[in-house]
């Protein structure tokens, strides 16, 4: 999974979890800039075409401009599906470095040895 596939899937998790109103607080949620999210989410727009993601304004709200943004069901599969290709990846990397560690250890241990005799 690439950085940007990555960072949508963080974007997708947090819209689902939690009511998020404006880009600024997605930002915060996410620990993004505003730069970054706006980013994100213009690329989400086919997202958005597909159906992953809808946004709802507020009806009673004064700020008009104000979204929330929604996780559809389409939309949480989505995510799923990211979350199977970033788990991948982790397990990947996971398995690569204990090798590293394990034959790290070896040498080491065997420095050891070597110096004793």
């Amino acid at each position: 999974m690439n950085k940007d596939r990555q960072d949508h899937y963080t974007v997708l998790k947090k819209i689902e979890s939690s009511e998020i109103s404006s880009q600024r607080n997605l930002a915060r949620e996410t620990g993004f800039s505003l730069g970054k999210v706006n980013y994100l989410l213009n690329a989400l727009l086919e997202l958005l075409e597909k159906g992953f993601v809808k946004l709802g304004n507020f009806c009673k709200s004064n700020n008009k401009l104000g979204y929330r943004y929604l996780l559809t069901p389409s939309g949480a599969g989505e995510k799923t599906r990211l979350a199977r290709v970033f788990l991948k990846r982790k397990t990947n990397e996971y398995e690569l470095l204990r090798q590293e560690i394990e034959e790290l250890k070896q040498e080491v241990h065997g420095s050891l040895q070597d110096s004793e005799a």
